[in-house]
Order: C-alpha cells, then sequence, then structure tokens
C-alpha cells in the first residue's frame, strides 16, 4: 500500500506550503475531527496545484505533519483521503509520503498539515 519511490521528469516544479484544514474564509474545518481535516487540506492542495497548472497527477511527494500520532489515525486520514477524491473526481495518484509526528501544529485545533512538491513538464 505505500509507494517508496517516484521518478519524476519535467522542467517545472511547484512546491507547496503545508496545508491545512481551512475553508475560504480562514476558519477550521472539521474540529476535532482528523478525516474531515484531511479531507480539507487535500482539497486545499488541490486549489493550490490548479492556480500554479498542476494537477494531483503531478504531485512527486507528499509530507504529512500528525498531531498526536498513533496507528489508529492512519484509518481516519485514508477516510478522508478517500472523501476528497470522491469530492474532487481527482484521487491523488500514490506517491512518496513521509510521516512525520508532531506535538502541536501552529494554530491550535489543527490535526494535520499536508505539504506536496509538483513536477510539471
Amino acid at each position: 500500500g505505500f509507494t517508496h519511490v517516484a521518478v519524476a521528469t519535467g522542467s517545472r516544479m511547484v512546491f507547496l506550503a503545508g496545508q491545512v484544514a481551512t475553508d475560504e474564509h480562514g476558519g477550521l474545518v472539521g474540529p476535532g475531527d482528523l478525516a474531515a481535516q484531511t479531507e480539507q487540506a487535500l482539497v486545499n492542495i488541490h486549489g493550490c496545484l490548479a492556480a500554479a497548472g498542476a494537477s494531483f497527477a503531478d504531485v512527486a511527494k507528499t509530507t504529512m505533519y500528525v498531531v498526536d500520532w498513533e496507528e489508529s489515525k492512519l484509518e481516519q486520514i485514508v477516510a478522508g483521503s478517500i472523501r476528497a477524491a470522491e469530492r474532487l473526481g481527482s484521487p491523488p495518484p500514490p506517491v512518496p509520503v513521509t510521516l512525520i509526528p508532531v506535538p502541536r501544529l501552529f494554530a491550535e485545533g489543527h490535526l494535520i498539515e499536508i505539504d506536496s512538491t509538483a513536477v510539471l513538464a
């Protein structure tokens, strides 16, 4: 279930800052709900990629920062990823993902932050 290596070819790289579960007004989406926050963070990544002329198909690497990590949280992250794919009609491709446990994120209530790097032809 995990991709360990990706080979990216292209001439332009897009680096996204970590995206969290905020709506278009900057409000927290899904307080206390890791699946909902994962979904919204991926929706925000989708928007950032689109603004750069990219899509999930161009993503070569992703890093997830998860507050108070424990293995049971993986199910919630997967559920949120599936919901984001259904909502966007664009599932993220299998790419190498690094998950880093953290004690907290920059703002209270955020449970996950996701950043990505994309490569465009």
